[in-house]
């Protein structure tokens, strides 16, 4: 099960593991497994909180991106669970760590180096400080505001495009931290004073991370535990940590390594070594116990679980280790043209049992409240089986619940041609 070997003067732990024993890891690890989280709020947090943050993306085709993490993970799944957290309980905060994410507001005081480099970089700009003047003006006359609310017309150049002068003054100070999100309609922020919507405490903390050592070691084990396993090579699981090059990860994963926050694991036909937390090894250990035979961690025998996941799902963050350890190859094309897309516009993989088995397009008619689902690809020799039908069934209507559709529907043809005719009378209302 294990070997250890010296760095230093310390030992490391290394464990040895088969691909499926690795995708039972990770599957354990992101919760996707039956009964793997209890429903309502308070599961939502705790998952938020055991893999530090959610994407959030503004698309909204069958569901926002947090939503649909969400959905395939806690039962009886709603967004307006996700909502209350973030602007009435406050105990989720909409912030910056793998992109645009959701994090907990707890962890506020830990991401002050990058609200002090977004100070920073915005200062010496004479037409945006004047706009970050009226923006407090307003804010204390008014209450919450979006940026349609100011009346400016100017524009600044800005991240990919010009943009409207008050887009910008709020965006910055919403960087700094000077502004949370108060709320939002649909993808609309709606601002107001962090010291009116935060706890004092949290505000005047300092930054646990006194050194850049510090906050990059901190940053790597927090990534690492984000997925579940990571190798240290550059790709999308990496994206958003400030400053952190190939050559600042590799001394943090060591620093990590000797001082036993990380453990190394080494997966059968995976040349990098991939790294997990310390603290998820219980967890490992107990698939290793079982041996490569085992069911689905977790689950019942007969593998009873299936999820659809968001395109920007935990589990897919580093889509080359999930081609390795599953034989999975999913892009997002959303931002390709048309004629260079393999599959389609919002294609969602369908997960079952500890592989993927398909993939699928939806899209969400809120004026009939149906969910249609436009395409199917079934993965190579996979079809729908008596077996698949329960869970399949059980994964397509936490999706249509999330939606708040009515009912499920196949486009013209997808049915017959995939399949999928006893599964589409099980979705009939």
């Amino acid at each position: 099960m294990e070997i250890y070997y010296k760095i230093g003067v310390e030992n490391v732990i290394t464990y040895r593991l088969s691909k499926r024993q690795a995708r039972l890891f990770l599957l354990q690890h992101q919760r996707l497994i039956s009964r793997g989280l209890p429903p309502g709020k308070e599961a939502i947090y705790d998952f938020v909180r055991h893999v530090g943050c959610i994407q959030y993306d503004p698309l909204s085709i069958a569901g926002h991106n947090h939503e649909l993490v969400l959905q395939a993970r806690i039962p009886g799944f709603v967004p307006e669970l996700a909502s209350e957290l973030l602007y009435k309980d406050r105990l989720l905060i909409d912030g910056w760590d793998k992109n645009m994410s959701i994090y907990c507001t707890e962890d506020w005081p830990y991401f002050q180096r990058r609200r002090a480099m977004a100070a920073e970089r915005y200062q010496g700009k004479e037409a945006l400080g004047a706009m970050v003047s009226h923006v407090r003006e307003e804010l204390t006359r008014r209450g919450p505001l979006s940026s349609l609310d100011l009346e400016s017309t100017d524009k600044i150049d800005w991240a990919w495009a010009p943009a409207r002068l008050s887009r910008a003054a709020m965006e910055s100070m919403y960087y700094w931290g000077e502004l949370s999100v108060h709320h939002r309609v649909h993808t609309r922020r709606y601002y107001d004073f962090s010291a009116k919507l935060l706890p004092g405490h949290l505000l005047d903390a300092e930054d646990p991370n006194v050194t850049l050592e510090q906050h990059f070691d901190w940053y790597v084990l927090r990534r690492i535990g984000s997925i579940g396993l990571q190798w240290n090579k550059s790709g999308d699981g990496w994206l958003g940590i400030a400053g952190l090059k190939s050559k600042e990860r590799t001394a943090a994963i060591e620093r990590l390594l000797l001082s036993g926050s990380l453990r190394e694991v080494r997966v059968e036909g995976v040349k990098l070594p991939l790294y997990m937390r310390t603290a998820d090894a219980p967890g490992l250990e107990e698939i290793l116990l079982r041996g490569d035979t085992a069911d689905t961690a977790g689950a019942d025998p007969g593998a009873d679980f299936a999820a659809a996941l968001a395109p920007l799902d935990n589990l897919l963050w580093d889509r080359e280790l999930i081609r390795q350890l599953f034989g999975f190859t999913y892009r997002w094309e959303v931002y390709k043209p048309v004629a260079e897309r393999e599959y389609g516009y919002y294609v969602l993989p369908l997960l079952y049992g500890d592989r993927f088995i398909a993939r699928f397009e939806p899209v969400m008619d809120k004026k009939n409240g149906i969910l249609n689902i436009l395409r199917w690809w079934w993965e190579p020799g996979t079809d729908l089986s008596t077996e698949m039908i329960p869970a399949l069934t059980s994964a397509l209507g936490s999706l249509a619940k999330c939606t708040r559709a009515s009912s499920v529907k196949f486009a013209p043809g997808v049915a017959e041609s995939n399949g999928l005719r006893e599964l589409e009378v099980r979705l009939q209302p």
